[in-house]
């Protein structure tokens, strides 16, 4: 694979659970398309308030400068002269992201998009299943278990809290593995 598209575009999708590096193997991905001297565009959405308003950053405190917007509908504008267009947290946004992914990657753009696959009950979050299958190439990322040290695919809330989004880190989610995941 190549950092630049050469007549077409296409899209990369890094998906896991909670503290598995999506954010972080997202930045490596478009810090090397900077070293190429490539343009590249960074969004997130509005909802995330963890850590800086202006960048996307990773549990281990891996940053880069972003934008943040409240729909995809304000990406394809902001990245017309980008080469490659990265995405972080899309599970937080509509299903319109998979029409813009697609329309960004029809118009000669690597799209680099990552994002929890589930939710803290275990089932598929909002458009990411529909963007996973529209993935040219998807990668998804485990963590470690907290409890046993397995690998682990799923995000356990810690919270009595039924809402489907709900924003933090430690305090409130932990990874958990198949076998120590509790469903609410």
């Amino acid at each position: 694979m190549t950092n630049k598209p050469n007549n077409s575009g296409w899209i990369e999708v890094i998906c896991g659970n909670m503290f598995s590096g999506k954010t972080e193997e997202l930045i490596r991905r478009l810090r090397r398309a900077e070293i190429a001297r490539l343009g590249v565009a960074i969004f997130k959405p509005k909802i995330d308030t963890r850590y800086e308003e202006g960048n996307i950053v990773s549990h281990n405190q891996l940053q880069l400068k972003s934008l943040l917007v409240e729909s995809a509908a304000e990406i394809a504008p902001l990245a017309k002269d980008a080469d490659v267009v990265g995405i972080d947290e899309v599970q937080f946004f509509d299903d319109n992201i998979i029409t813009t992914a697609k329309d960004l990657a029809a118009n000669g753009k690597r799209v680099i998009i990552a994002g929890l696959d589930t939710d803290y009950r275990g089932v598929p979050f909002g458009p990411m299943p529909g963007i996973m299958c529209e993935a040219d190439y998807l990668d998804k990322l485990q963590a470690i278990c907290i409890v046993c040290g397995n690998p682990a695919s799923y995000t356990q809330r810690l919270t009595k809290e039924a809402a489907q989004v709900v924003i933090g880190e430690t305090d409130i989610y932990e990874a958990r593995c198949r076998h120590c995941f509790e469903a609410p």
